[in-house]
């Protein structure tokens, strides 16, 4: 079975990663002989030239779409693209690939093999990762915050923030549409927790995952995002 793949990257303001990320990506995809991904970079906002460079990319290849949104969060970028996808296939990647970009012949394999597989995501926190020059403040709040995820809702799944998940397109519609309008980070964690009640099937893989010292992610805006949402989410569910 040939599927579609569609890979989405959220940026805001990456003037110097975007292009990076993008051309290694199509890199990747001619080298394996992937002819049937598309990518989708979506805009959050930016005030640099992140979106005029998206769209010099756009003309370079024909396998790049765009989206563009005044608002920010992650949240309301990915619903975005999950509501304009078409591809089988639809998941996201953080723009400076942390993530080896590598294991995601291990994704379509996984999809292609096992029709019961409605998501397939990164973990980082598995004993089989291998993490490359993480500070020890982000790992351990990665690890508390998995903790807390545990105990808030005696859930299974591990690693909720990993930039490194992918979804078959009735499952992550399915989702989206029973989820809240959480715009930030948390929105992933969100869907892969309603995604354990429905009892959708998550195969989460080790990977290899490298720091980049400057990410755009800010620990204690997200941290504190996490805590409120994991209230109101644990409430409600």
């Amino acid at each position: 079975m040939t599927m579609n793949v569609n890979i989405v990257f959220p940026v805001l303001n990456e003037e110097k990663r975007m292009p990076i990320g993008i051309r290694r990506t199509l890199q990747f995809l001619d080298s394996n002989h992937l002819d049937n991904f598309r990518i989708t970079i979506v805009d959050n906002g930016s005030t640099d030239r992140t979106l005029e460079l998206i769209k010099e990319l756009q003309k370079e290849d024909a396998r790049i779409d765009y989206i563009s949104l005044k608002e920010r969060g992650f949240g309301v970028a990915f619903k975005t693209a999950v509501i304009e996808n078409k591809s089988d296939i639809i998941g996201y990647m953080d723009i400076d690939l942390s993530t080896n970009i590598r294991h995601m012949l291990t994704v379509l394999k996984i999809f292609d093999s096992r029709s019961d597989v409605d998501i397939v995501k990164g973990n980082r926190l598995s004993p089989s990762s291998k993490v490359i020059g993480r500070k020890l403040t982000r790992e351990i709040t990665s690890r508390g915050l998995d903790l807390l995820i545990h105990f808030a809702f005696k859930a299974k799944v591990h690693d909720t923030m990993c930039g490194f998940q992918f979804f078959r397109k009735e499952a992550i519609e399915n989702l989206v549409n029973i989820s809240s309008n959480d715009k930030g980070w948390f929105y992933c964690a969100e869907l892969l927790l309603r995604a354990e009640r429905l009892c959708m099937k998550i195969e989460e893989i080790p990977v290899v995952w490298k720091d980049d010292y400057d990410t755009k992610v800010n620990v204690c805006k997200t941290v504190s995002n996490y805590l409120e949402r994991i209230i109101s989410l644990r409430r409600e569910i």
